[in-house]
């Protein structure tokens, strides 16, 4: 993953980290697949396990990647 982009992805990610951290969670970006723009990520703290955390993921984390960050297609957690 290029600096750049993995810099926008930060940036758009930390927009969302309060909201997560409010939930005693955390988001750490692992990886990127160029070829099919699927970024990895790991949900920490209590979204680890949550039932909620599908929903922070696709409809927070993927939604404003997609906006933000048009190269993520989709986001996965690991």
């Amino acid at each position: 993953m290029n600096d750049d982009l993995f810099a926008r992805i930060e940036r758009t990610i930390d927009t969302l980290r309060p909201y997560i951290a409010s939930h005693q969670g955390s988001v750490e970006v692992i990886d990127f697949d160029d070829a099919d723009g699927v970024l990895l990520v790991r949900l920490g703290g209590h979204c680890h396990g949550c039932s909620a955390s599908t929903v922070t993921l696709k409809a927070g984390l993927e939604s404003r990647l997609r906006q933000m960050v048009p190269e993520v297609r989709a986001v996965e957690a690991v």
